[in-house]
């Protein structure tokens, strides 16, 4: 797609905890500085009355357009049963919107688990991924990371492995502008030959990849250090990595705080004095600045954004979302993985 392309992005309006209220807001501001057109998924009446509460604010010519859905998606549904008895949901309906071409990429900061499902059986995967990965970039010292999986398969082979590292570097050169990211594979040790089974099988397959900058093993305190810029993981170790991330930034950032207004004089003046630096830490580890999860390995881009996600993180989304489609990432996507045709074929054994 040319630099002179919109992107049409479909949004789940009623997704998150928080609904309208903050998707909409989110989306329309992303559309005005992006130019992309966005559709507003879901219940209309709801959708409407977050749009005339913004109605004063709203730049002219904000190019969206009202879809209606008549059914939402809870927390408490399986995701199965989405699938079948919820077929006018708005994540389905947002789904289809991209499957029949009318948009380019889908948004959801709904259920995880159904936007998944809706995602892969809806939009279908790219010919020679096994698997679609969960990614999520992470702050480090430098410049933000990729990590994937972060919790969509829990349970992988080798060859899951292998595809993620290839779909991650694709995606971060596009995405981020890194000329030869570096990929690593979690492990124990740095050392070749250190981790289970599923990382040394791993291994074997991810440094034979055709264009790809394997580094090879990398350990959890290497995620921060800006040394790294793709690392791969299954699921289960992923989503532990990123929740864990998550919690340790929010503590340190109180336990701080409370330190500094708790003992005495001095350290206060200290934390008033340091207000920026506070403010520009905050904004390193705030999940908002990067708006939402990518789903790697389908035919078009689905973002899976924070549950408790709010209008910063919504726009932040669509802006990746436009991002990823103005660029051709998705093209880029399929040509890496048909580089490595036969090694994925031989990756499938593994």
């Amino acid at each position: 797609m040319s630099s002179n392309a919109r992107a049409k992005i479909a949004v789940d309006a009623m997704g998150g905890d928080f609904g309208p209220s903050v998707v909409v807001p989110g989306a329309l501001q992303a559309a005005q500085t992006t130019g992309a057109k966005v559709y507003l998924v879901g219940i209309e009446e709801d959708i409407h009355k977050t749009l005339d509460e913004l109605a004063p604010s709203l730049e002219e010519g904000t190019d969206f357009e009202v879809v209606p859905a008549s059914q939402t998606v809870e927390m408490t549904d399986k995701p199965s049963d989405i699938l079948r008895n919820k077929k006018d949901s708005s994540m389905q309906v947002a789904c289809r919107l991209v499957r029949s071409g009318e948009a380019d990429a889908f948004i959801s900061a709904g259920h995880s688990g159904a936007a998944y499902a809706c995602a892969m059986f809806i939009l279908g995967r790219i010919h020679g991924v096994d698997r679609p990965a969960l990614a999520s970039l992470m702050p480090t010292e430098k410049s933000p990371m990729l990590l994937l999986d972060v919790g969509a398969n829990v349970e992988c082979r080798a060859g899951h492995l292998f595809q993620f590292g290839l779909m991650g570097s694709a995606f971060v050169k596009d995405i981020l502008g890194y000329e030869n990211p570096r990929v690593g594979i979690l492990s124990i040790g740095e050392e070749e030959g250190k981790g289970n089974s599923l990382v040394k099988s791993s291994y074997e397959l991810l440094k034979q990849a055709a264009h790809l900058n394997f580094i090879g093993n990398a350990e959890g305190r290497d995620i921060f250090t800006g040394d790294i810029d793709v690392a791969v993981c299954d699921g289960f170790v992923g989503n532990i990595v990123l929740k864990l991330s998550e919690g340790l930034a929010s503590a340190f950032g109180h336990m701080l705080k409370r330190e500094l207004t708790n003992s005495g004089f001095l350290p206060y003046l200290g934390a008033v004095l340091s207000k920026k630096a506070f403010h520009n830490f905050k904004k390193i580890v705030d999940y908002a600045e990067y708006g939402g999860a990518p789903l790697l390995g389908l035919k078009s881009l689905a973002l899976v954004c924070h549950g408790k996600s709010n209008s910063k993180a919504i726009s932040s989304a669509v802006t990746m979302a436009n991002t990823y489609v103005v660029k051709g990432t998705q093209q880029r996507l399929v040509e890496t993985i048909s580089a490595n045709e036969e090694l994925a074929n031989y990756a499938r054994l593994a």
